[in-house]
């Protein structure tokens, strides 16, 4: 990236760039090379206007929450990492309509349930303990407990790469499993999520029991992407790769989870290369043991 991109991206989103910026820091994964810029954006005019000129100057791009369910390789990511921040992660109400709650494609779910919580807000409660935002939850089609967002969401906001603002209610949304259909590049900024009215109480105390529920299930005593595979029609990643006798399987800092074999771990120390030495490994001896091929949930990207 020379020089007059980096002033020129500098201007766009008014300083809050960071250059050759360490993934490490900013993935829950705690891995990763640098990416050559991370931007923070603030507001819809400077995304559609940073979209329209990434694509201009054919600069790729990607758009990070929590930076949750991503691995970046080690040798880094070149191109814009964008992150959405100010007025693109809010959350209001409809004064007219009280099953009806808007959030920013920036709002971190934790923040969202908070809110939940606090207004007696109920519905969401199957978010916890997701370590992702609002926009890339709708993206995913993430879910837990049986439920998905595909279930709550009643329209989205969303930038194409062009930097066009586009609606969509729910009867054009394509949800299937783990993935929503939008645009390549397309980034979504807001959305209409379908709640109800509940206690607080209520609402905290399932928050609550979830959160307790994954605790006993899940390893989140170590810094991981959630689950690393789809679970195949009719069965479990986790089965299958605990079957295949690959718990507690170390390369490096990486581990494949002793609690949970479809989450592979950072144990302390590892790279990308680790844990993506794992990944292989575990698809390898599922196919050898069961001809199931394992897909990818968790996004792999870099050089």
């Amino acid at each position: 990236m020379d020089e007059r991109v980096k002033k020129e991206l500098s201007a766009i989103v008014e300083g809050c760039i960071q250059f050759d910026c360490p993934m490490d820091k900013h993935t829950t994964l705690q891995v990763g090379g640098k990416a050559e810029a991370l931007c923070l954006v603030k507001g819809l005019p400077e995304l559609r206007e940073l979209l329209w000129y990434l694509r201009a100057e054919r600069i790729p791009a990607m758009v990070i929450g929590n930076g949750s369910n991503l691995l970046v390789r080690d040798d880094g990511f070149r191109g814009v990492i964008i992150h959405l921040g100010g007025d693109l992660a809010v959350m209001d109400r409809n004064n007219q309509d009280k099953t009806m709650l808007f959030a920013g494609g920036g709002v971190p779910l934790v923040h969202l349930l908070h809110f939940c919580q606090q207004e007696g807000i109920g519905g969401l409660e199957f978010l916890a303990g997701i370590p992702g935002t609002v926009g890339g939850a709708i993206v995913m089609n993430a879910g837990a407990w049986g439920r998905e967002m595909a279930s709550v969401v009643e329209e989205i906001e969303l930038v194409s790469m062009e930097g066009n603002l586009i609606h969509k209610d729910r009867s054009g949304l394509d949800f299937s499993y783990r993935r929503l259909s939008i645009p390549p590049g397309s980034v979504i900024v807001r959305a209409g999520l379908r709640v109800r009215e509940e206690k607080p109480l209520k609402v905290s105390s399932m928050v609550a029991a979830f959160l307790k529920e994954k605790k006993a299930t899940q390893p989140v005593e170590y810094p991981s992407a959630g689950s690393v595979f789809k679970n195949p029609p009719n069965d479990y990643a986790g089965r299958l790769i605990e079957s295949a006798g690959l718990k507690g399987t170390r390369v490096g800092g990486a581990m494949i989870s002793e609690k949970h074999a479809n989450f592979i771990v950072n144990a302390g120390g590892a790279k990308a290369t680790d844990i993506l030495t794992l990944m292989a490994l575990a698809r390898e001896r599922v196919r050898e043991k069961t001809g199931i091929d394992l897909e990818l949930e968790i996004i792999v990207v870099g050089t």
